[in-house]
């Protein structure tokens, strides 16, 4: 036991460690158990930050959009009425833009109903006018003008529509963060298992280095130091494993081109967040151990 003995009270590092805690090769199980975990964590991590960047772009992009339906049946008259709120809403501060929707744009967003026979001229159509307001504005003054030139006119707001796909991004970004919380509490859980059975293994052990002058935190740093040492290497690999995966699943995301999707992209901020969490999940690690070993002491040794 000379391998524990003391100069004032201080347990000398060295190989003590690695004879507190067996060994099982290279790597222990401790440190595929941590690579996975933070495998998990670093995925659900991703898609709550990815959904909540697509979720802040589609609530930006239609936060000020809005389109006008005239729906008068005599075309002329229509038409006329169209015309006249297309000139009153460019007249409004908060506007940012007026574009009315022609009839061939119509007709090709509903061909998927209707067909060939969309284009029939005789088919009664509203008049559409896409409206985009500057940013924060407030929508009741165009709906105000809207009102005063026709009572019958719809104003939809786009945000209106997209509600339950914002509703639906926001319940999943939730639920990955949630996950992380749960990925991080097995985290420690795990930690303390396998302390408490280090301690339970090596109880004889522990009990000549206290006859010897080891205080409690002293084999406590033992124990830490080497769960601190396995959560490292498992954080590493884990890590290294996540991140390719990631970079695959962004490329595959770019290739497919899609607007919303795209707009999922990681941020400066949110990949800074990914590259913390392997520190977070050592820190964890050793914290947990600590506290679990100093614990377990007080109680029975």
């Amino acid at each position: 036991m000379i391998a524990f003995g003391t100069r004032g009270g201080e347990t000398r590092r060295g190989g003590a460690d690695r004879r507190v805690l067996d060994e099982a090769g290279t790597l222990r199980a401790m440190t595929w158990v941590m690579a996975i975990m933070l495998f998990l964590t670093l995925l659900a991590a991703a898609a709550g930050l990815g959904t909540r960047q697509a979720a802040t772009a589609l609530e930006r992009q239609l936060a000020g959009r809005m389109t006008v339906q005239v729906v008068e049946g005599s075309p002329a008259k229509r038409d006329a009425i169209a015309a006249q709120m297309v000139a009153a809403l460019k007249a409004l501060p908060q506007v940012r833009r007026v574009v009315p929707v022609d009839r061939a744009e119509l007709t090709r967003l509903l061909a998927p109903w209707l067909g060939a026979a969309g284009a029939d001229a005789d088919l009664p159509m509203p008049a559409m006018i896409d409206v985009d307001l500057i940013a924060d504005a407030d929508p009741a003054a165009v709906v105000a003008a809207v009102r005063r030139i026709d009572a019958a006119s719809r104003v939809d707001r786009h945000a209106s529509w997209m509600s339950p796909v914002s509703g639906l991004m926001a319940t999943v970004t939730w639920l990955a963060f949630g996950l992380v919380a749960l990925m991080l509490s097995a985290t420690a859980a795990v930690v303390v298992l396998a302390a408490r059975a280090g301690l339970e293994t090596h109880r004889a052990t522990i009990e000549i280095m206290h006859m010897l002058g080891s205080t409690d935190v002293q084999v406590a740093r033992l124990f830490q130091r080497r769960i601190a040492r396995d959560a490292a290497l498992g954080a590493i690999g884990g890590g290294v494993l996540a991140m390719g995966v990631l970079a695959l699943v962004a490329a595959r995301v770019a290739a497919v081109g899609s607007d919303l999707l795209g707009s999922a992209t990681l941020a400066p901020a949110d990949w800074t967040i990914l590259l913390l969490l392997p520190v977070a999940f050592v820190l964890l690690a050793t914290l947990a151990a600590r506290i679990a070993v100093l614990a377990a002491l007080r109680k029975t040794l």
